[in-house]
């Protein structure tokens, strides 16, 4: 079960919150690196989301956050954008 640190990110629904993404210059939701404990930060439009241990954690983040398809945008640069380490992996830095 992910650790969830938002008790409300974005309330107006999905339509309201992404429809302004298209022309953001950066991600909108980032994957912080590894910390040391394991695990990885993630942040959507500067709010903490959560600590994810997986990527289940992280599109669990997001379906809260109004996006029931987020496995489709783990890999998709213009939306997810993973810092400090590889991709997919949350093992302690």
């Amino acid at each position: 079960m992910p650790a969830i640190l938002f008790p409300a990110l974005l309330s107006r629904g999905a339509a309201g919150v992404w429809a302004s993404h298209a022309g953001e210059m950066s991600a909108p939701i980032v994957i912080h690196r590894p910390s040391p404990m394991g695990g990885r930060r993630v942040t959507i439009r500067g709010q903490i989301a959560g600590l994810a241990r997986d990527d289940q954690d992280v599109t669990e983040f997001l379906r809260r956050a109004g996006l029931p398809d987020a496995e489709r945008l783990l890999d998709q640069p213009e939306w997810v954008e993973w810092r400090g380490g590889r991709a997919h992996r949350y093992a302690a830095a």
